[in-house]
């Protein structure tokens, strides 16, 4: 393979990279080198910002288990519109100091996209003080994309939890309801 293809599928993993990020309402980010329950990939709301994704989490805001400044995390973007994986990278993590120029930068990206915040007017405030924003910047070409992924599934055992499925409706249920219906109609 000569220097050209290579930039080229260079070039094209990292036009991918970012248009699919750009497009997914959602990633999947899993820290690398995590152990138990921060092991399993969670999703995240975000923006593209400069180059990386940004994240913010903590204090009130979405949780960013495990994700910690100066190490590395991997990223799994699905598609818009088939809702299937699409791409995945390697990021590397950093946190963005508040009042920085990268900070303000990146929380005016993702202030549009915070939705039903319950401060819209004070939220940069409000992250400064209690949460983290981090950037996570794609480290290397695409580990999977339309082409190149696994062939093994990627299924996942469900995180515990103390919810329950609904039970069946009693069978009495129905006609109980009907009654009262028709007893005021």
């Amino acid at each position: 393979m000569d220097g050209t293809t290579a930039t080229a599928d260079e070039f094209f993993d990292r036009a991918l990279l970012e248009e699919a990020v750009k497009k997914s309402g959602l990633l999947w980010v899993r820290p690398e080198g995590a152990e138990g329950p921060d092991s399993a990939p969670r999703p995240v709301w975000h923006a593209w910002h400069d180059g990386a994704v940004v994240l913010v989490g903590d204090g009130g805001e979405q949780p960013l288990h495990g994700l910690r400044a100066g190490g590395a995390a991997e990223v799994t973007v699905r598609s818009k519109d088939k809702w299937g994986r699409l791409v995945a990278f390697r990021a590397r993590v950093s946190t963005l100091e508040p009042g920085s120029e990268g900070w303000s930068g990146a929380v005016e990206e993702l202030k549009g996209k915070r939705l039903n915040a319950p401060d819209t007017d004070t939220i940069a405030d409000r992250w400064a003080a209690e949460c983290r924003v981090l950037r996570l910047e794609p480290v290397g070409g695409t580990t999977e994309r339309p082409g190149a992924m696994p062939t093994g599934s990627h299924a996942a055992v469900p995180l515990p939890t103390a919810a329950t499925t609904r039970q069946p409706a009693p069978a009495g249920l129905p006609k109980l309801v009907l009654g009262r219906l028709r007893r005021k109609g």
